[in-house]
C-alpha cells in the first residue's frame, strides 16, 4: 500500500478516530510459547501489518464516511 499501519493509525488518531493493532495470534502468546505450532505464520504476517478499524454495529453512515475519507486521504497522498 506504500505506507505502514502505524502511519495510518497515527493519521486516524490525529482525526480522533480510534484504531488498534490486530490481536496477537494465539501461538505467539506467552502462555503458549512451549506449545507446538503447525502452520505457515500467515497470522503472524497479518498481525505485523494489520490494523483494526472502527467497526461497531452502531456506527452511523456519517461516521463510516468520515473513516473512509480519512483512509482515502492516506492512500491518495
Amino acid at each position: 500500500a506504500g505506507f505502514s499501519y502505524e502511519i495510518l493509525r497515527n493519521h486516524l488518531l490525529d482525526l480522533n478516530i480510534e484504531s488498534r493493532p490486530l490481536w496477537k495470534p494465539m501461538h505467539l502468546q506467552p502462555v503458549f510459547k512451549k506449545c507446538d505450532f503447525y502452520g505457515a505464520n500467515i497470522s503472524k504476517e497479518i498481525f505485523e501489518k494489520g490494523l483494526c478499524l472502527p467497526s461497531g454495529s452502531d456506527l452511523t453512515d456519517k461516521e463510516r464516511l468520515r473513516i473512509t475519507n480519512a483512509i482515502k486521504a492516506i492512500i491518495i497522498n
